[in-house]
């Protein structure tokens, strides 16, 4: 009861309290609405002037356009009207300008004219020589008319006796399906009147034989290669060469230096003749191996001095990387290269500089638009 006592005194202030809070908190949503209205009303604004400025560029750039374009139409037709007015006086001036010389080089044109015709560019010979080249155009014409529908009922007629081959074959392929007197064919329906056209082809075809196929050796097509009549052999006398050869033109070699060097004979090696079981080879081994337990060295080998340096340069191999990339095999024994007859400083170089007029070709344009 005490506490319920106590509640009730309070209950005034609370209601007090409660009024108060809640008005402070209408009125600052208050100023936060108007702030915000007036912050929405200032951007709005901002945006409408600036849409109104793009509309004033925009409405400027188009008079501008439009008015340009009249001023030079207008200046068009006005420079036009001063060229007809210009020309128009020039010809009234020649007209009326009509002088003794002028009438001199007037009947001196009509009789030249008059001679040309007459005795140098005949009209009547050129019409004459025009209308014969027709008539012989026409005669052209009709026989290679002619000539072509020859070609095409030629053509025709091939065509018509490599479809008939082609059934025949196909008849003579298919010859088992040649009807017989229990079993009608797929060519004989009993349901039809007549057989079909195929069933009277393979009654007068004969079947398709089959051949056998024959079995290559592997070394057939050697032995068959022309410059191989008979299987590889070593070969002892070069062949001879004809009396009235004549010499290639070009940077070729001699015919009979290429011949030696095919027909090169058979030089074996000692490690080739010897068997790998002969006294010799057997004593060869029994060297190498106390060669390789005694090892003796000649050249001290000093690690830290630059003695063996000097004397041994190092060699690289063919197939070393280079400083463009890795070098081809053969540019250092197989290229002949002469540093006497050098001009410069180094050798011939074969790359040439681009030709500036030549990149330009199918990228500039002449006066008619055409690509160049």
């Amino acid at each position: 009861m005490a506490a319920l006592a106590r509640l009730q005194e309070r209950l005034e202030g609370l209601r007090e309290e409660y009024f108060l809070t809640n008005r402070a908190i209408d009125e600052d949503r208050k100023t936060k609405y108007k702030a915000a209205v007036k912050i929405q009303r200032w951007f709005r604004a901002c945006r409408v002037r600036a849409y109104l400025r793009h509309l004033s560029r925009m409405v400027i750039l188009i008079q501008k356009w439009w008015r340009g374009y009249l001023r030079r139409k207008n200046f068009r037709e006005i420079v036009e009207r001063a060229y007809f007015i210009k020309k128009l006086k020039f010809y009234n001036e020649m007209a009326v300008r009509k002088t003794s010389e002028d009438q001199i080089s007037e009947i001196q044109k009509m009789w030249r004219g008059y001679y040309v015709r007459k005795y140098i560019h005949n009209f009547y010979v050129l019409k004459k020589y025009l209308k014969a080249v027709s008539v012989n155009n026409e005669l052209v014409r009709s026989e290679l008319q002619e000539y072509a529908e020859m070609k095409e009922n030629e053509k025709k007629m091939k065509d018509l006796e490599k479809k008939e081959k082609e059934k025949k074959y196909q008849a003579r392929k298919m010859h088992y399906l040649l009807s017989t007197e229990q079993i009608p064919g797929i060519y004989n329906s009993p349901f039809k009147k007549s057989p079909d056209p195929m069933e009277l082809l393979l009654r007068k075809s004969k079947p398709l034989t089959h051949r056998k196929q024959q079995v290559k050796s592997p070394f057939a097509e050697l032995y068959d290669w022309p410059t191989c009549k008979k299987p590889p052999a070593f070969v002892t006398a070069l062949p001879l060469l004809p009396a009235d050869r004549q010499k290639p033109q070009g940077p070729f070699r001699n015919p009979a230096e290429v011949l030696q060097q095919r027909y090169k004979p058979l030089e074996p090696t000692l490690r080739v003749r010897e068997s790998m079981y002969s006294p010799q080879a057997k004593a060869k081994e029994a060297t190498q191996r106390e060669e390789w337990r005694n090892p003796l060295h000649d050249n001290e080998f000093l690690p830290f001095s630059s003695y063996h340096k000097n004397d041994e340069k190092y060699e690289p191999s063919l197939c070393k990387s280079g400083k463009y990339g890795q070098e081809a095999y053969g540019t250092k024994y197989f290229r002949e290269v002469y540093p006497k007859k050098w001009i410069a400083d180094k050798d011939f170089e074969t790359l040439f500089s681009s030709i500036a007029l030549f990149e330009k070709f199918g990228k500039t344009y002449s006066s008619t638009g055409q690509i160049v």
